[in-house]
């Protein structure tokens, strides 16, 4: 694929994802190709054009993308599943609604290309929890879920009837070093490094063996790109991709700092986000995904917690 004459549009760029995403594609197509846009402007984006943009806004929305030429759109913009549950009407509106704003302008030929980002939080409790397969019991028990179970059906609703080239992937939960996280079920993998390095203890909202899909940042921004690189034909499934890195509990990545940090601590004070996790695949099958365009993953735990460990402790210094 030629990367000359697309123009990329990501919404949402200032999240966990957006930050990292939008410095990867700037690398791969040139700062000025890649409009980053959010809510507000950050440091992050020095390089880049910035458009100020509420996802739920459509007009505007339309009209950035007629500005820059826009080909390409990765829509990240999404309210997460703890955050989600405590403004559940909220969630719903802004998941759904700016999806459509998207989906829209791909059907009217606006834009050529579209990312859209799903989730584990599809599946619930009646869902296998081991190796939960592509195609299984779907029943959310989150608006972040339920909603992100809807988006799937609208997207391959949209590819059937409109021929929309939509492209989406279940994300795990997700763990990496340059931003903050965003509100989700699985951020205390990314908390427990910054407790780790600055206090060697961490009291974690999880229980000790809830077991959990995870992958490292990195893995997640090449699979999104390489979802969106392959060919079309390729891409046999439009709903969404089950995807896959490593799996383990606190007890787990505790264990594995505490062969950097010996002195490092693990408490456990379960709350509302235990409910959350307990719905959730303890590990995920992707064979689709490996097998209709080639995913593998890269990080392995010792592997993701070295390289957490040692640029978190970069950017304290620094």
């Amino acid at each position: 694929m030629s990367t000359e004459t697309e123009k990329i549009l990501i919404i949402g760029a200032g999240g966990q994802i957006g930050v990292e995403l939008t410095a990867k594609l700037s690398e791969m197509y040139g700062s000025s190709n890649v409009v980053a846009s959010d809510l507000k402007n950050t440091d992050a984006f020095n390089n880049n054009p910035f458009e100020t943009l509420d996802a739920l806004d459509k007009k505007a929305l339309f009209d950035i993308v007629r500005k820059h030429g826009i080909t390409h759109i990765y829509h990240l913009a999404a309210l997460l599943s703890a955050t989600g549950e405590q403004n559940p009407m909220f969630a719903w509106k802004l998941n759904m609604e700016s999806l459509f704003n998207v989906l829209d302008l791909a059907k009217e030929k606006h834009i050529s290309r579209l990312y859209w980002p799903s989730s584990i939080a599809v599946f619930g409790p009646t869902t296998p929890q081991e190796n939960t397969p592509q195609y299984t019991v779907m029943e959310p028990s989150t608006i972040y879920g339920i909603s992100k179970q809807a988006g799937e059906r609208w997207c391959e609703w949209y590819f059937k009837k409109h021929n929309v080239d939509v492209r989406s992937l279940r994300y795990p939960g997700l763990i990496g070093w340059k931003s903050a996280p965003g509100g989700g079920t699985t951020d205390y993998a990314v908390h427990i490094f910054h407790e780790a390095l600055k206090n060697r203890k961490y009291e974690s909202f999880l229980s000790e063996n809830t077991a959990l899909p995870m992958m490292h940042m990195e893995d997640a921004i090449r699979a999104t790109i390489e979802i969106m690189h392959a060919p079309a034909e390729q891409i046999k499934i439009r709903g969404s991709y089950n995807l896959s890195g490593i799996s383990f509990s606190p007890k787990d990545i505790a264990a594995e700092i505490k062969k950097h940090f010996p002195d490092f601590s693990i408490s456990y004070k379960p709350d509302f986000r235990q409910a959350i996790a307990d719905s959730w695949p303890k590990s995920i099958n992707d064979s689709e995904a490996r097998n209709h365009w080639g995913w593998k993953e890269q990080y392995n735990l010792p592997k993701l917690v070295e390289n957490m460990l040692i640029n978190l402790k970069k950017t304290k210094t620094a």
